[in-house]
């Protein structure tokens, strides 16, 4: 039996921490009944949390650790001669073996009340933490990138590209043959060239990345582009059109996370794709994090988790076209204030 590896750890805590998506909840439970220590795991993980099944959770606002230390501070000081009070008349009353039973009934109810509050505390703690890290690993990523392509530039004299054509396809992302013009294909040469490891186009809380296989040396050096979209679960600016100054246009934002526009990208290149927008898909936030936000890295370097997926004084959607509600894989950015970022 394989041994199971960290990511496939990490899967289980999440579903039975009740942090993994549905995708992630139909892969963890084939995982479980494939697997006999994924099973052995799993049950055990859940005999442990058994006790905070009663317990409601509740969204954490972002001040919550600030919050609960100032309430128990205020707490302590205002309960402390309160306290001293009660334990003192406790003391001086007449104990009878009735009294003793219905005391240390207190005593451990009280104490099983401390441990699922404190438990409660903890799992809403716990979760706002680990969406916080990997947030932050996702910038430091972003910012990696960035020092990666400066690094690039600065050597070639030029940003990485591949020769396309123009109506060329960005979309087939994975696609391998000579006529691919996909718009990851020239950021693939900052893996090939050495100059970003392949992990950090890897979101550390994106769903659509786990199961990938890890890539031999051999594979790396001699694909056209990334395997498929499990590799790269960043969205990336589509090159604009080029001035009388020979200088691109659309600089402002390079990339952010996952496109909700083009999450699921159809795996037959050869039909034609075609995407209609709907409510959900112009208001839905990147699946990299939860629906509460994205990582953009901007033109300067800098990197900032919005909550929207508007910028600028225009309000410009980073992830769609503007007049532009259906998508054939071939659309380019009419204006130099209309940022779109994809696959």
């Amino acid at each position: 039996m394989t041994p199971l590896s960290s990511e496939q750890k990490e899967l289980l805590f999440d579903h039975c921490m009740g942090l993994a998506s549905p995708e992630q909840i139909v892969e963890a439970q084939a995982l479980i009944s494939s697997n006999q220590e994924a099973a052995e795991i799993h049950s055990k993980l859940q005999a442990t949390l058994a006790p905070l099944d009663s317990v409601e959770p509740e969204v954490c606002p972002d001040d919550l650790l600030e919050r609960t230390v100032l309430r128990l501070n205020n707490a302590a000081s205002s309960s402390a001669d309160r306290l001293q009070e009660l334990l003192a008349g406790e003391q001086k009353r007449p104990i009878r073996a009735q009294h003793l039973h219905w005391l240390g009934m207190v005593r451990r109810l009280a104490t099983a009340a401390v441990f699922v509050i404190a438990g409660s505390v903890f799992f809403t703690t716990f979760r706002y933490l680990r969406f916080d890290s990997q947030r932050q690993r996702c910038q430091m990523q972003q910012s990696g990138f960035f020092q990666g392509l400066e690094k690039y530039v600065a050597d070639h004299g030029k940003q990485p590209a591949v020769e396309t054509q123009a109506g060329a396809p960005w979309y087939k992302v994975g696609y391998q043959g000579s006529e691919n013009h996909s718009n990851t294909r020239h950021l693939y040469l900052l893996v090939k060239d050495g100059y970003v490891e392949p992990d950090s186009f890897v979101c550390p809380s994106c769903s659509k990345s786990r199961g990938r296989p890890r890539l031999t040396s051999t594979e790396l050096r001699g694909n056209r582009d990334f395997r498929d979209r499990r590799y790269i679960t960043y969205s990336f600016q589509i090159r604009c059109r080029q001035g009388s100054d020979g200088q691109l246009h659309c600089r402002k934002v390079l990339m952010a996370d996952l496109s909700p526009l083009f999450e699921d990208l159809p795996d037959d290149f050869g039909k034609p794709f075609s995407l209609q927008l709907d409510r959900r898909l112009v208001t839905v936030n990147s699946v990299n994090h939860k629906r509460k936000g994205q990582n953009v890295l901007f033109g300067d370097g800098s990197v900032r988790f919005l909550k929207t997926r508007f910028i600028g004084v225009s309000n410009d959607d980073v992830y769609t076209l503007q007049n532009t509600d259906v998508y054939h894989g071939d659309e380019v950015p009419a204006c130099a204030t209309d940022f779109f970022l994809a696959p």
